[in-house]
């Protein structure tokens, strides 16, 4: 007998779509039967009409705890990604103080514990002097972050020579490498007035596509598994096709980069102001082509909410404006919109926004897919309703999203983690890798 059987939809995979009944047991999907055929259930739950979708893995995640929760924190946030479809999320490492001690990720593991609406995995930050790796490993980090450019000294692989070195140090652990591409020279040449146009001259398109050879190449050269962080430049992408069959490497970009250009700092301003700045129509018409074509492996959030009071404060220069905006609530949708235009379909959508990050992370054996075995992280999404995405609905701390009034066809009506329907008031979420080292 299952725990729960969802009846009358159609799951949707990577590899494709499949009228099937999806039965759970015990928190995994259990079997995908045929249509209507005889089965025993605890629960049963009529889906007619409806697609069902693994729950989406954001694979770039800020949320902001310890020391900055005045932003957010690890309820808020994964309440957040529980509304919008987003069922495992990984959390960057840039909060205050930086994950990059045992110590420190050992403790932030324990503060998120059962304060979880949702899985989460956790990254760290890499050092300039590589302190602490093994020790780190131990705990199974789900990546080590490796910034280029715009971070303190501490935590800045300026030089090739400091990436290819950090990348050496790394291969060894059989642990993925997440490359912020960036060019700490042309960062540091660059003069301006404070302006919006200052701050994009500070970070080309040459600055990203400079750092994204660097990273393919340093990962030839040691061996490495890299991911490369979000880019959003024609340049860019043109130079990750050129080189990627190099060595063994994925890249991502964020819903945003696929709509907004600079055009729109003149009407959201510092809401919309983030790192890698946006870019000129030609980008994200190279962006949205790279989309279609399968050159982009991962679509996250970089999700990096601020309190409106720091968004609202006067700056004099914009790049000081505190960077990054909302987005775990929003990605299902935002996505879903391309398969509205036909740009993409939902075994795209599900490839890139589920099963790619889940196997490129180490979680592909549990997450990104609706398959005998995997967690059964369900998502039911009814065709036939509209979404429209609104400030007021955002349960982020940042309470706006940069999408406001955009609306897709498509509806979130459940959402499922390990077979329970996720509830708003409960936490239900788990810290990956807490079973082994006795975090819950």
């Amino acid at each position: 007998m299952f725990d729960l059987l969802l009846r009358g939809g159609t799951v949707v995979n990577a590899t494709g779509a499949l009228r099937a009944d999806l039965g759970v047991t015990g928190g995994h999907v259990a079997a995908l039967l045929a249509p209507g055929e005889p089965a025993a259930a605890r629960a049963e739950h009529r889906v007619g009409g409806c697609y069902l979708l693994p729950g989406l893995v954001d694979a770039h995640v800020h949320l902001r705890e310890p020391g900055l929760t005045h932003k957010e924190d690890f309820t808020s946030g994964t309440r957040a990604a529980a509304a919008g479809g987003v069922t495992t999320l990984l959390d960057m490492p840039t909060d205050d103080p930086w994950t990059s001690t045992a110590r420190e990720l050992r403790d932030k593991m324990r503060l998120a514990a059962g304060r979880l609406h949702v899985d989460v995995g956790f990254q760290a930050a890499l050092r300039h002097d590589l302190a602490d790796l093994e020790s780190i490993r131990a705990l199974n980090p789900v990546s080590f972050e490796v910034f280029t450019a715009d971070v303190p000294a501490a935590f800045l692989h300026e030089t090739q020579s400091d990436l290819v070195r950090a990348l050496k140090a790394l291969a060894p652990l059989g642990i993925l490498a997440c490359v912020s591409p960036g060019d700490q020279s042309i960062l540091n040449a660059a003069m301006g007035d404070g302006s919006v146009a200052a701050f994009l001259a500070s970070r080309p398109p040459l600055a990203e596509a400079s750092g994204i050879a660097r990273a393919v190449l340093a990962a030839a050269d040691t061996g490495a598994r890299v991911h490369v962080r979000q880019t959003n430049s024609a340049l860019g992408i043109d130079t990750w096709r050129r080189l990627r069959d190099l060595a063994d490497v994925s890249i991502e970009t964020t819903p945003q980069c696929l709509f907004f250009t600079a055009a729109d700092y003149a009407q959201q301003g510092a809401n919309l102001k983030a790192s890698p700045p946006m870019r000129e129509r030609a980008d994200v018409d190279a962006m949205r082509a790279a989309m279609r074509d399968g050159l982009i492996d991962i679509i996250a959030t970089d999700h990096a909410p601020h309190a409106r009071e720091e968004k609202a404060a006067h700056y004099d220069a914009f790049a000081d404006v505190p960077g990054g905006m909302p987005g775990v609530q929003t990605l299902l949708a935002t996505m879903l919109h391309f398969v509205e235009t036909g740009d993409i379909d939902l075994p795209a959508l599900v490839r890139m926004c589920s099963a790619n990050p889940a196997r490129r992370f180490g979680l592909g054996e549990r997450k990104g897919a609706l398959m005998p075995g995997c967690d059964a992280d369900i998502l039911v999404l009814d065709p036939a309703q509209t979404t429209r995405i609104a400030n007021a609905d955002q349960l982020s701390r940042a309470a706006y999203t940069p999408f406001d009034g955009m609306q897709v066809q498509g509806r979130l009506t459940a959402v499922y983690l390990r077979g329970v329907q996720v509830d708003e008031m409960k936490p239900a979420g788990q810290v990956i890798g807490d079973e082994a080292h006795g975090l819950a």
